[in-house]
């Protein structure tokens, strides 16, 4: 195994906002708090200290004990939860839907910076316990996105009705999935170990959320990962408060419009708030809570209440009231003593339009940390880049570009078209500087013709690079397909592949490799050799 590590912004594939973020741009700190280093996280500690309550640890560690009453716990995991009732312990947080069989390859990164992170820490706060957390986002019910996993570059796919929130949905039907996806994976020792992690998760619960939480805890358990789900009543009651502000005073709603009317001057708004952002969770449904001509209307559905039912409704049944994405950053605070948020770009593009609501109802707004992010390189596709003479960098060019750069660097003619431009440009200013001086109506006929006589060089640079490439061919397509195996569809592989191709591979050395070479907060992208 050997690590590279290169700078988020070498590859293309992250936002100016996350760009802007790494390097602690002006424009962006109003939108933070602590930034992820040694001295932000001194700074959260004294913090959430302050703010977090004896009661909610307490409330917080029941939930967690009956959520994994049927499940087995690693003595380092239970050690976890248990530390959690000190007032010195405090989370680190990453989320994410409940992809079948885990769906893309991040959700192994995101959980391993948790994890990391939550070690390092430890070894910096020596007086101080911190515990990796999973938040499953149980509540989800965008199901298309989470039904299916890529797996040697087909799709992997779960047919079933949809409806209400993805983590009490019945594993039923998935006898099938496993049936398609044991034919696909052969008889290999590893491959053994992956139908049993599958059979054993969604053929051996009744329903996802159970099913992941067995899975990622068989995963990750000997780190002492803790997986908690929010769709909880006990959990609930500690948001009730915060639940009511909401239908009463819209406070996310007015707080973070604020927030972007100011942030979308210089980046892109991932998402808008509606007037209310909860929905109503039922068993079969999750609908928009919508107030129109004063009454609290269930969208879709013929549910409404008045005011004061409503509010009588939080209080007796809070598991009903389910936060959207704009409140579930803050429901994840209000019951976690947590430090940091891990996630990709998209989700830190989203918390960033939070910080003022969270000012506004007096919970701390976390650390935001942008998660590790891996591209695997076999040890034959190293050697390849290496004959290829292609660097890291160069591999995630686009790849016309690429193939651009290295047919001309591989062919016997050298003529720089770039000098020849710049020689051009050159004497048409000469030729300039002479019209101002004799007759100024000459200048646009010079502009024309300087227009006219550079974009005729690159027409003649653009006909003889695909001159070059019809005679290397051989080269453009030995490039060209070494790099549709590393970037499948021209994305980051982590996007697009599950973790069951490198585990069919490796096996939990895989996983053994990713735990030993992620580095959280060096805020760097990793590259794997493998």
């Amino acid at each position: 195994m050997k690590l590279t590590q290169i700078p988020f912004k070498d590859t293309g594939f992250f936002s100016k906002t996350m760009l802007d973020y790494l390097e602690q741009k002006e424009a962006i700190k109003p939108f933070y708090n602590n930034f992820p280093d040694i001295t932000g996280f001194h700074n959260q500690i004294e913090e959430k200290e302050k703010s977090y309550r004896l009661q909610s640890r307490l409330t917080l560690v029941n939930g967690l004990g009956n959520q994994y009453k049927k499940f087995d716990v690693s003595e380092k995991t239970s050690e976890n939860i248990a530390l959690l009732k000190q007032q010195n312990t405090f989370t680190v947080t990453t989320g994410h839907q409940l992809n079948l069989f885990t769906g893309p390859l991040y959700f192994l990164y995101k959980i391993i910076s948790a994890i990391n992170l939550a070690e390092e820490l430890s070894e910096k706060f020596t007086d101080k316990n911190f515990v990796p957390i999973y938040w499953m986002a149980t509540e989800d019910h965008d199901f298309d996105e989470i039904n299916y996993f890529n797996f040697e570059g087909k799709k992997v796919l779960w047919n079933r009705k949809d409806g209400g929130a993805v983590g009490r949905f019945s594993t039923e039907g998935l006898e099938t999935v496993f049936e398609v996806f044991s034919n696909q994976l052969g008889n290999s020792k590893n491959a053994e170990q992956l139908k049993e992690l599958f059979k054993k998760g969604y053929l051996e619960h009744t329903n996802l959320a159970d099913a992941t939480r067995f899975i990622a805890n068989e995963l990750f358990k000997e780190y002492g990962l803790v997986i908690i789900d929010g769709d909880d009543k006990h959990l609930k009651e500690l948001f009730i408060p915060f639940v009511k502000d909401e239908l009463d005073n819209e406070t996310s709603f007015k707080e973070v419009s604020k927030t972007i009317t100011k942030l979308e001057k210089e980046y892109k708004i991932q998402v808008n708030p509606r007037e209310i952002n909860l929905f109503y969770l039922s068993e079969n449904s999750r609908e928009r809570i919508i107030f129109e001509d004063g009454v609290y209307k269930v969208n879709n559905t013929e549910i409404t209440f008045s005011k004061d039912e409503i509010l009588k409704e939080v209080d007796e049944n809070p598991l009903a009231f389910s936060p959207n994405v704009i409140m579930r950053p803050l429901y994840q605070e209000v019951i976690l003593p947590n430090l940091c948020y891990i996630g990709g770009g998209g989700e830190m593009a989203y918390w960033f339009e939070l910080k003022n609501y969270f000012e506004k109802v007096n919970v701390p707004f976390p650390i935001l940390l942008l998660r590790n992010s891996v591209q695997v390189v076999s040890e034959k596709q190293q050697k390849k880049l290496h004959n290829l003479d292609i660097s890291h960098q160069e591999l995630f060019m686009n790849q016309h570009k690429l193939l651009s750069k290295k047919v001309v660097e591989n062919s016997d003619i050298k003529i720089s078209f770039g000098d020849k431009i710049n020689y051009l440009e050159e004497q048409f200013a000469e030729l300039k500087q002479v019209a101002e001086k004799t007759d100024v109506s000459f200048i646009g006929a010079v502009k024309a013709q300087e227009v006219k006589q550079i974009k005729g060089l690159k027409n003649l640079e653009k006909r003889l690079l695909t001159a070059e490439k019809r005679r290397q061919n051989d080269l453009v397509e030995r490039i060209t397909e070494l790099q549709n195996q590393i970037l499948p569809n021209q994305s980051l592989e982590e996007r697009q592949r599950n973790f069951s191709e490198y585990y069919l591979e490796y096996g939990s050395a895989f996983i053994k490799a990713l735990k030993e070479g992620l580095k959280p907060l060096e805020l760097e992208f990793t590259i794997l050799e493998m």
